[in-house]
């Protein structure tokens, strides 16, 4: 016991000499993990059920999505970006920014499902049937995931979802297009965040 009391009187005079107190610290460290908690749904922060139910209720307040929907699609999402260990809020905004959350979505260009991925190209890397929401989901996170790796920005890997890489790089216009739709998908992920 009186160990502990020399190493906390010592803690003290420590913390004193940079004006700091105990009191204050805890205060200042309680608020930080408060405001990050609230809207984090990471694998730390619970169970994925209550994950997936703070997740489908942002859905439906953010993007009108109804409740059978948010609360089918809501725990894909949180296990998706588990997996790839990508945030869920922007794989959740990536679906908005490509489908509106309209599981039958298909492109002219040949782009299926919630996140609108191209089977021709993503085949090998997402094998299974991309028009089933679970395996559109998860290839979307693989997809940012990967693309993360590659550029070094979640910013940076929406971009890319959107033109690739290659496009990305090959012209002004191409890359202006792309960065407009990492800015609406930043956009949709602040206005989830906020309903969170």
């Amino acid at each position: 016991m009186q160990l502990l009391d020399t190493f906390i009187n010592a803690n003290r005079l420590i913390f004193d000499n940079y004006k700091i107190t105990l009191s204050k610290l805890f205060l200042v460290s309680s608020l930080g993990l408060f405001f990050t908690g609230c809207t984090t749904l990471g694998p730390n922060s619970g169970s994925l059920e209550k994950r997936s139910n703070k997740l489908s209720s942002g859905l439906q307040k953010a993007y009108a999505v109804s409740p059978s929907t948010a609360n089918r699609l809501s725990p894909m999402i949180i296990q998706s970006a588990d997996r790839y260990e990508v945030p869920p809020l922007l794989i959740a905004a990536t679906i908005r920014q490509e489908s509106n959350y309209n599981s039958y979505a298909r492109s002219s260009g040949g782009a299926v499902g919630l996140a609108q991925i191209i089977p021709s190209y993503w085949r090998q890397a997402c094998p299974g049937n991309l028009a089933d929401e679970y395996t559109n989901i998860q290839c979307s996170a693989y997809i940012l995931g990967h693309y993360n790796e590659m550029a070094g920005s979640w910013f940076k890997a929406s971009a890319y979802y959107n033109v690739g890489p290659t496009g990305y790089k090959s012209s002004f216009w191409t890359r202006h297009k792309a960065k407009k739709y990492a800015r609406s998908v930043k956009r949709f992920e602040k206005s989830l965040k906020k309903e969170l």
